[in-house]
């Protein structure tokens, strides 16, 4: 049947499950926006590429599905490079779709053509892959290996570009397959090697559990649960604050960030690491809390990339293979054999429940402005339980790390790259996914929301209710502890650039929607539970103690042992 290539495309996404599409509108895409929205899709015009494919990127963390973004030829596909490099770091899926002019303009001599340049060039290096579909013959090949290269292994983005003349030819095209019919969408694990992992964790005195942000960005929580029920034992977070499994969040601690985390990891025997490059957050698993017994500890690795097995460590049984098949398969096992949990494991949880016990009773009480610790214990005990965490900002991102009140089945930053001004849009992206049936808070310093404010209007506009709590400093936050570390006093760019009249909630009102600014600790609260109550986008400004944001960052000892080269 002929079509347009533009609603080709559209066919192939259908295919793939995607209903979202982000994006400005422009000549290039006018047809393909109109066209989705037709057919039922839900089409978010950002204020910014950039913001938009972060929002794309939150739709695949959430629902395990590719988001798409599209960039217009010239300056908005020049948009999508910082989020492209962002994407490639934190492995995510995004498909990136440029477009392009007609692809004689391609091959011309001529200088001074307006709004081209080689556009594919600039993102070879980020991607997994990148094409041009240069004839509408193409399409279906390039589409689908763009999906193929995208999920297969590590996952990754990939840009795919457009010229206006292929976008609007028209050809005969057959049905839309399947993603089965042209793609491996399993890859289980050899039954040998479930076989000896499981030998090795019957044998296991104290076995741990790894869990990187891979596992939940594969939507394995419930695989997840049930491998660490079996296994009762600790599960260990890579990062602070990350989702945590259902059923096991009061034994799953933060590796170096919390007493039980560090004696859980130098205390165990077997590893089993899963959704995790073994990267810097963890000392690639041979150094700090890991040295001790580390001539001792046995390694089980779940990972679909081949070539990530023995480089940063010894593995003693890698398990080639996608976890969302392997887990299973794991505890399937290991169903006859099921762990009672020790009396070291309930030490283990007493004791992190004293530290967090203890950091709630240290943290400061009565100061002017707010303390930033005080800030994150007010702010997130307020939160709904089934909330979606999102967190953005340096020094502010860190003190959730101690004092967050939540155990969030699903938490958002990106932790891989440390990118500024991902929060809000990722709440965007996050909201759209869960609809009406979950609350997203993002919780951000104000120099990272201040990267992407305008995108409050997106939300209002697609009546999205996210929260946004955003501790202002004024500052740079943590960064001014580098520079004060380094250079002593800092200049007033450095220290305070923005002054103390810069309202965040009354620019959140601008756009229509709610906001509060609150001075005081006993009314942040009720500030969050108004918010909440409210059904609309909301910005909640709380100003905190800037020299207390920079200078009492919780575990920052810790966070620096993660760069080996590290140069303050």
């Amino acid at each position: 049947m002929a079509s347009k290539v533009y609603q080709r495309v559209l066919e192939l996404l259908e295919a793939e499950g995607i209903r979202h599409l982000f994006g400005i509108p422009d000549p290039s895409f006018f047809h393909m926006f109109v066209t989705a929205e037709e057919r039922g899709w839900q089409v978010i015009a950002p204020h910014h590429e950039e913001a938009g494919a972060f929002m794309a990127e939150a739709m695949w963390r959430m629902t395990g599905t590719p988001g798409v973004i599209v960039g217009n030829q010239g300056p908005g596909v020049a948009n999508l490079v910082p989020a492209a490099i962002n994407a490639a770091k934190e492995n995510a899926p995004v498909i990136f779709i440029g477009g392009q002019r007609a692809q004689i303009a391609a091959r011309r001599v001529r200088r001074g053509r307006i709004q081209y340049t080689p556009q594919y060039r600039y993102f070879e290096e980020a991607m997994k892959w990148v094409a041009v579909i240069e004839y509408p013959e193409q399409t279906d090949e390039i589409i689908r290996e763009a999906f193929r290269q995208a999920l297969t292994g590590r996952p990754g983005p990939v840009y795919i570009e457009i010229p206006m003349n292929t976008m609007q030819a028209e050809q005969d095209f057959p049905p839309a397959l399947p993603p089965a019919d042209y793609r491996v969408l399993h890859q289980p694990a050899d039954a040998g090697a479930i076989a000896q992992a499981a030998a090795l964790l019957r044998a296991a005195q104290n076995p741990i559990l790894l869990v990187g942000q891979g596992a939940f960005t594969a939507r394995a929580h419930d695989a997840i649960a049930a491998l660490a029920d079996n296994l009762q034992c600790p599960v260990i977070h890579t990062y602070p604050v990350s989702s945590f499994p259902p059923g096991a969040e009061e034994r799953t601690f933060p590796c170096g960030f919390s007493p039980a985390g560090a004696q859980a990891v130098s205390g165990s025997d077997l590893v089993v690491a899963i959704g995790t490059e073994i990267g810097e957050p963890v000392q690639h698993g041979v150094g700090g809390h890991w040295e001790k017994g580390d001539a001792a500890r046995k390694w089980i690795y779940i990972e679909c990339d081949p070539l990530a097995f023995g480089v940063n460590r010894h593995i003693d049984v890698p398990i080639l293979a996608d976890l969302r098949d392997a887990v299973p398969q794991l505890t399937a096992a290991l169903a006859d054999t099921p762990r009672q949990r020790s009396a070291e494991v309930e030490r283990l949880i007493e004791l992190h429940r004293q530290f967090r016990a203890d950091c709630e009773a240290e943290a400061p009480r009565g100061s002017q402005p707010v303390h930033p610790a005080r800030l994150m214990l007010e702010a997130t005990r307020a939160l709904p339980e089934d909330a979606v965490f999102v967190r953005d900002g340096g020094a502010t991102s860190i003190y959730t790390w101690t004092y967050a009140q939540v155990t969030p089945r699903d938490s958002i930053w990106n932790q891989n790259f440390g990118h500024l001004g991902t929060g809000l849009p990722y709440a965007i992206g996050a909201q759209l996914a869960v609809g009406n049936e979950r609350r997203v808070v993002l919780v951000s310093g104000d120099s990272a929301f201040l990267f992407h404010t305008s995108e409050l209007e997106t939300a209002v506009r697609k009546n999205l209710p996210v929260i946004c709590i955003v501790s202002a400093d004024y500052a740079w936050g943590v960064e001014v502890r580098g520079y004060r570390g380094m250079l002593g006093e800092g200049t007033p760019e450095t220290e305070a650039h923005w002054g103390k009249q810069l309202r965040l909630d009354k620019v959140a009102e601008g756009y229509g929607a709610h906001g509060e600014f609150v001075e005081r600790e006993e009314d942040i609260g009720p500030a969050v539970q108004r918010a909440l109550a409210s059904g609309r986008p909301a910005v909640i400004q709380i100003p905190v103690d800037g020299t207390a944001n920079a200078r009492d960052v919780p575990g920052h000892e810790e966070y620096s042992t993660w760069y080996n080269d590290f140069w303050y």
